[in-house]
């Protein structure tokens, strides 16, 4: 149910002592080939972490020997020291498993500003590296872990061929092309062409539409590494699916553990003019903060859905709005619909429903609500 899943793939997680408390923080995954393609997705902040300016330029190459990915950490903002660390990082990997570090991706999570203990870190590679197996994907999904309380991985399989993942957030969760850190693995036998195609689609549809707080990190990063173990080359059309019910699955995790979360929301726009009018309009209800506290108090307030459209540039008709929450219609053509009291919001998810009436094409966005417990774990998160 990780990246080992698939053939040709091994990993490992320690716990190195980047972090104080002990915790696993460290992982390291490996392609064993005989293929080694690879692409990914990375963060549109400006501001982006060494470690996303490191694997951008090795993602140029298409090819991905091994990830070594950390939390306790996310060496960003750590100005021409911090991007030694993550080359000196890739250059400690290539030199254990006997590679070159321009095949070398690093991904870093945690507290921006801070410089990683490379006194430990370096060892740390030593030390997972020996501990590499294929049974070792569970542990790296567990040392990717920061204020996550769980740690997530997803599995899709065709025929004779596998797609496997794993994926750590619980805040920062906004769209940026990726959001948070995932590495996806298959056996399937592509190239790096094959794989940018079916990720930037899956990741697009998927992880580009959580939208927990709102909040960019500058560390987003998606990684999908192929090793042809299976010696199949499946059709392009089953390979994507998988890798989007992959990305799918790890999504849905990341939602439902946000940083403090009571309630997910789920954000259906429908019948909007284009498929981008129902990504900005489920993008406007989901950072709402108004429509969330009132969501996390079970109010069916669905006047913060309307007041939440009119900020955007879709096109629709105000008198033409209609808005369901848990299967009530409460607002009709922008004006009252049933009765608020039949909405039934005592369950964990909660769907909203936003029709434009404006045209054929819809979109789904997951979000939060905010909760008391979100502000105080984000409160003293650097002390």
């Amino acid at each position: 149910m990780s990246v080992t899943a698939a053939k040709g793939f091994t990993a490992a997680g320690i716990a190195a002592g980047i972090k104080a408390n002990g915790n696993p923080d460290l992982a390291l995954v490996v392609n064993e080939g005989p293929r080694r393609a690879a692409a990914g997705v990375f963060t549109s902040n400006r501001v982006k972490a060494a470690p996303v300016l490191w694997s951008e330029q090795v993602l140029k190459g298409g090819e991905v020997t091994a990830v070594l990915l950390n939390s306790g950490g996310a060496n960003a903002c750590t100005g021409p020291k911090g991007f030694q660390d993550t080359h000196a990082s890739a250059e400690k990997v290539a030199d254990v498993l006997g590679h070159s570090a321009g095949e070398v991706a690093v991904a870093s999570t945690g507290l921006i500003g801070v410089l990683l203990p490379m006194d430990k870190l370096l060892p740390g590679i030593e030390q997972a590296a020996a501990q590499l197996s294929e049974h070792g994907g569970e542990k790296a999904a567990i040392a990717i872990k920061t204020t996550d309380t769980v740690h997530k991985t997803a599995l899709a399989q065709g025929q004779g061929w596998t797609v496997g993942g794993m994926a750590k957030g619980a805040g920062m969760l906004a769209p940026g092309l990726a959001t948070m850190l995932v590495v996806l693995t298959t056996d399937a036998d592509l190239d790096h062409t094959a794989l940018d195609t079916a990720l930037r689609d899956a990741t697009r549809q998927t992880f580009d539409r959580v939208d927990s707080d709102g909040c960019m990190s500058t560390n987003d990063t998606v990684l999908l590494l192929a090793s042809g173990a299976s010696g199949v080359v499946p059709a392009p059309d089953e390979f994507a699916e998988a890798v989007r019910a992959v990305c799918d699955d790890l999504a849905r995790q990341l939602i439902g553990d946000a940083e403090g979360a009571s309630k997910d929301i789920r954000i259906e726009v429908i019948n909007a003019a284009t498929e981008d009018d129902a990504v900005e309009v489920g993008r406007s209800i989901a950072r709402n903060n108004l429509l969330k506290c009132a969501i996390h108090g079970e109010d069916p307030n669905w006047g913060r859905v309307l007041s939440a459209i009119g900020t955007t540039g879709a096109a629709f008709e105000p008198d033409q709005l209609n808005v369901a929450i848990n299967g009530v219609w409460v607002c009709k053509n922008g004006s009252l619909g049933e009765d608020r009291d039949l909405v039934d919001m005592r369950f964990r998810e909660v769907r909203i429903t936003a029709d434009l009436a404006a045209g054929s094409e819809s979109a789904v966005i997951w979000a939060n609500d905010l909760t008391a417990d979100y502000v105080h774990e984000n409160s003293a998160y650097s002390s």
